[in-house]
């Protein structure tokens, strides 16, 4: 290569070395807001990885900025957030030190922080469970800012351990605050639902009496209706009769529910006229509990609940008329169902259906006529346990596989009579021949009844589905497979575990087989589990253990692989609208769940959505759909990480279905009713802002034509 002069080489590198010898200019200083973006951007990161970042978060949770510029940005608040929805046992040592810190607001994030550490959906250790309830409890006695203590009491309810109960109790004095009386019975009505009502079966109900009749804050019934109709106590009859007129729907809803637990027979009078309540939601309440004290009823004796089930005969013409929030009331019979004795009242129905279907003035209002009828069939095909009455049900409305898949389900709640032998039931032969139908739904519903009433002709066709092409079918038949003992299925259902780290869903199912099968042979693989990056598989793995060993074990935290789905943000996104032939139901989202909110505005947007229907109707509970399979067993072939949010479920709360920790996928609920051991549960990611009229006449079966997706305000 030819060489420079001397001289000119020289200058070069005397040039060279000057241009080395100048400082690059600094970067000029982050503004508040680019501070803030980059570190949100972080945490966030850290969050939907499930990670610590080595320390990274606990740091961002004790020690990020509040203020910056002057202005309150709440990072310290976020990343506490981040370590709720991530539920690590390991970092409550972070979180606690946060809960005395001179900001309100990070108070209140490591009180909500904490109340989920207790939703953990592993067992806690004593050790956790006892820090846990000495940290709230003192925290609670000296908390003075209202906000902070309202979050407090309501973690208390999550936790639900004795120390917490008796913390709330004392709330429930006369002499404290009021809306501590309110916020505690709300809490304590949460713990029972969590500890069972043993856990609140000493509690004083006159506060509970207190807030019932409490005139001049009416709305604060609602948290001693919750308490009563959670807390199942025979004292509280009266006062569950006694509210049954209140003048809040919900109210009366939940004092109706608690005496379909508590209550005899001898309660029908009282139940009676609100199967006409104004309140569809109301009404179904009532005759859900009609029918649960309907199997009170002495054998070959006049029972009053059925009598007064005649009533609703009317609802199957306002139905027809168009009027399908009415139907709720039928809908909640036919799923609770009756006993033999009132399988008069069963046909009498379908018979005033059969004629509400001839005079129905739509198309939709025949759909729902016709739906109904096959519910009622199933009722009644589940008093005698075998398929009949659905096999003709539906006036030609209803397609075969709903029918038999409805059928089959309904089969397998069949009990025979209580305190006997175990029964014969018709339908499991029936069942046998089902397993090779074209359908995966019938067949993942055949799969259902044999695991309830196996019998021993299934063990060939249930043993030659393990090895199919349908993974829920697969799974489902590992389960049965178990419930069978049948040892020659154990090759395909080895097979299938080894395909549980590529498919989480089958997880549970064939951890249960495992457990059938090989016994304490199976705890090698169980352990491996215990590693997997998807926290179900970990906390399947983990009880499975627990039972096997019959001694806890609990797994770690594991992080994300880099090639785990993440959804794209959806922070753009201000609402989703369901279009069904019954009306829009438009949920405006929120902002803290961005990542749920993407994954569904993501799958509406390439019309994942178009034709799935609403396969879950429970009245006064919830309407759930997004499944393409209609069973609830279906889904987009990923998952998301929960993000639960400080949402309460209230009437019209719009959340994800969850089958574990961080198993959302394209299922959605929407709530008739306030729940509120649903809080923190479940991702809450919106509220119906128009259209809960439309939620309020769903039915199982209702088809969403669309969801469209809105960047502004409708």
């Amino acid at each position: 290569m030819a060489r420079l002069p001397a001289a000119v080489s020289a200058g070069v590198l005397l040039v060279s070395a000057c241009v080395r010898s100048v400082p690059a200019p600094a970067p000029p200083p982050e503004t508040a807001a680019q501070v803030k973006a980059r570190v949100k951007a972080r945490i966030q990161d850290l969050e939907d990885r499930r990670s610590l970042g080595n320390g990274e978060l606990q740091q961002f949770a004790t020690s990020a900025p509040e203020v910056i510029g002057g202005d309150t940005i709440f990072l310290r608040s976020r990343a506490l957030l981040a370590l709720a929805r991530i539920q690590d046992v390991e970092t409550l040592d972070t979180i606690l030190p946060a809960l005395e810190s001179p900001g309100a607001p990070t108070r209140d994030a490591a009180a909500f922080a904490l109340g989920q550490l207790a939703l953990s959906w592993e067992s806690l250790p004593e050790a956790t469970l006892a820090k846990l309830t000495e940290v709230l409890v003192a925290n609670d006695a000296t908390q003075t800012d209202e906000m902070v203590r309202a979050r407090v009491i309501e973690s208390l309810g999550k936790l639900a351990t004795p120390g917490a109960v008796e913390a709330l109790t004392a709330r429930l004095s006369p002499s404290g605050k009021p809306w501590t009386v309110y916020e505690a019975a709300m809490a304590l009505g949460v713990a029972a639902r969590k500890a069972g009502p043993a856990a609140v079966a000493s509690i004083p109900l006159e506060p509970i009496r207190a807030l019932l009749t409490d005139t001049e804050r009416p709305e604060w019934s609602l948290a001693g209706a919750y308490f009563l109709s959670a807390a199942k106590r025979p004292d509280s009859v009266a006062l569950l009769r006694s509210c049954l007129a209140h003048a809040q729907p919900d109210v009366r809803a939940l004092c109706a529910k608690g005496l379909g637990d508590v209550g005899g027979p001898g309660d029908a009078a009282a139940l009676s006229p609100l199967l006409e309540d104004e309140t569809p939601r109301v009404s179904a309440e009532a005759a859900r509990t009609l029918a649960k004290l309907a199997a009170k009823c002495a054998a070959n004796a006049p029972c009053e609940p059925l009598l007064a089930l005649d009533g609703i005969e009317l609802h199957a013409k306002q139905v027809a008329e168009g009027k399908a929030a009415r139907g709720h009331a039928l809908l909640a019979v036919a799923q609770q169902g009756l006993p033999l004795q009132g399988r008069t009242v069963l046909s009498q129905l379908r018979s005033a259906l059969a004629q509400a279907s001839a005079a129905a003035l739509s198309d939709d209002a025949r759909e729902d006529v016709a739906w109904l009828d096959c519910r009622f069939a199933a009722a009644m095909d589940r008093q005698v346990g075998g398929l009949e009455k659905v096999l003709h049900c539906g006036y030609g409305r209803v397609p075969e596989p709903r029918r038999l898949a409805l059928g089959l389900h309904e089969v397998a709640r069949f009990k025979g009579s209580p305190g006997g032998t175990p029964p014969s039931v018709p339908g499991a032969a029936f069942a046998v021949r089902l397993l090779n139908h074209a359908s995966p739904v019938v067949r993942g519903a055949a799969l259902d009844a044999l695991a309830e009433h196996p019998v021993p002709e299934a063990k060939a066709p249930v043993r030659a589905l393990i090895a199919g092409d349908d993974a829920v079918v697969a799974g489902l038949a590992a389960a049965t497979a178990g419930k069978l003992r049948d040892a020659e299925a154990l090759p395909s259902v080895e097979a299938l575990a080894a395909r549980v780290p590529r498919e989480p869903d089958l997880a549970e199912a064939v951890a249960g087989a495992l457990v059938a099968l090989k016994g304490r042979a199976a705890e090698p693989r169980l352990r491996e589990w215990l590693k997997h990056p998807h926290a179900n598989v970990r906390r399947v793995a983990a009880e499975s253990l627990t039972s096997l060993t019959g001694k806890p074990v609990r797994s770690s935290r594991v992080e994300l692989p880099p090639d785990t789905y993440r959804p794209p943000s959806g922070a753009e996104v201000v609402f989703l609208t369901l279009r069904t032939r019954k009306g829009d139901i438009v949920i405006r989202v929120g902002v803290e769940s961005p990542l749920t909110v993407g994954n569904l505005a993501a799958l509406a947007r390439k019309g994942y959505f178009r034709g799935v229907t609403f396969h879950r109707v429970v009245p006064d509970f919830v309407a759930q759909g997004g499944d393409p399979r209609g069973d609830g067993e279906g889904g987009p072939g990923h998952s998301i990480r929960c993000e639960m949010t400080h949402e309460k479920f209230v009437r019209g709360t719009v959340g994800m279905a969850l089958s574990g920790k961080d198993t959302g996928g394209s299922q959605f609920f929407i709530t008739h009713s306030p729940q509120p051991h649903l809080d923190g549960r479940y991702t809450a990611f919106g509220r119906v802002e128009k259209g809960m009229d439309v939620v309020d006449a769903l039915l199982e079966g209702t088809v969403i034509d669309d969801v469209l997706v809105g960047t502004r305000a409708p």
